[in-house]
């Protein structure tokens, strides 16, 4: 690897990556050699360098530590949002990419839907979510949840909750990928045009949904571990939708999912795009062979046309409908042959 796919007119060269050819469709970048790198003093280079992961062992320390009084959901909550508010600020000072700069236009967009997954979307949850779905579930078949979890070490148990979700999160996501009706809604999130800290919240509402749920409830953590879990979980996972240029080490690419795996997975090419599906741990991806390493700066579908919100409030639903009635339509009657 470590190539670059150039246009060439209509056509691309594209680079061979495993059995498959990348970058026919849109420009990417394959390999880590040449993904530019942090430029400026020492200290920006070193900042840039172990800035993810400082993050994520004071975050590990501080809910490993912390008293009972302050470990609780709200604690999360202020932190998660402050959190954000800083990685907009480093937006601004190292962008990754200029043409990814946030415009007002974009902020507007990018709050409407944090505002409707703090809303209507986590009301739906609290009704229809996997938790209420478990619960039926072990309530018809009387089972019962998996208490020897609770016995294990704390960090253990951390890491065992944020697994477990990444590693359903990654066939849900592979699925959107692979069957129709899925990417129908799924679709959506892949018309964002650029990567930053909010994008994540962006697509349409069957397809947050579905990209939330997983099987934790089945087996029982203790508290603090699931609060240990989600730090965690936000920080890896946060930088898949950031204008952020990282150093970062080689081990946190190994094992982590970046802002270039995932730029890779939303980049104009088609076989580009399917790839880097787990939300954290991109190890998860090297085991199953869906690992691109690389980034890509042109993103979206149909050559990066913007979607608006109520085309993609609409989307899966009208192309749905398109799609029902070319298969199952009536069909224009054939002319006899004279």
């Amino acid at each position: 690897m470590g190539k670059v796919a150039r246009d060439c007119g209509v056509d691309m060269d594209g680079i061979r990556v495993g059995n498959r050819v990348i970058g026919t469709q849109g420009r990417v970048t394959v390999g880590w050699e040449n993904i530019p790198k942090v430029e400026g003093g020492p200290f920006k280079r070193l900042f840039f360098t172990y800035f993810q992961p400082a993050v994520l062992f004071a975050m590990i320390l501080f809910w490993y530590y912390a008293p009972n009084s302050i470990v609780k959901a709200t604690t999360a909550i202020y932190i998660g949002i402050g959190f954000k508010a800083l990685l907009l600020a480093l937006e601004w000072v190292n962008p990754r990419f200029d043409s990814w700069r946030l415009t007002w236009k974009e902020l507007a967009t990018d709050l409407f839907y944090v505002g409707l997954g703090y809303t209507i979307l986590n009301t739906v949850d609290n009704y229809i979510g996997d938790g209420v779905m478990i619960e039926a579930i072990q309530h018809a078949f009387t089972l019962e949840k998996l208490t020897w979890f609770t016995g294990l070490p704390l960090l253990l148990q951390a890491f065992l909750i944020a697994f477990i979700f990444d590693f359903g999160q990654y066939w849900m996501h592979r699925g959107m990928h692979n069957w129709y009706p899925l990417w129908l809604p799924h679709s959506v999130h892949h018309y964002i045009t650029q990567l930053n800290i909010n994008k994540g919240a962006v697509g349409n509402p069957v397809e947050l949904f579905l990209i939330g749920l997983g099987v934790g409830g089945f087996f029982d953590f203790l508290p603090r571990a699931f609060l240990l879990a989600g730090a965690i979980g936000m920080s890896i996972g946060i930088y898949q939708h950031i204008n952020v240029r990282f150093n970062s080490p080689k081990w946190w690419r190994f094992l982590f999912n970046t802002t270039e795996h995932h730029s890779l997975h939303h980049s104009q090419d088609y076989e580009a795009t399917r790839s880097n599906y787990a939300g954290s741990f991109i190890f998860i991806d090297r085991m199953f062979g869906t690992c691109i390493d690389g980034e890509a700066e042109l993103l979206g579908l149909e050559h990066g046309r913007r979607m608006s919100i109520s085309e993609q409030m609409t989307y899966p639903f009208t192309e749905g409908w398109k799609s029902l009635k070319e298969r199952f339509g009536q069909q224009p009657a054939a002319v006899p042959a004279e």
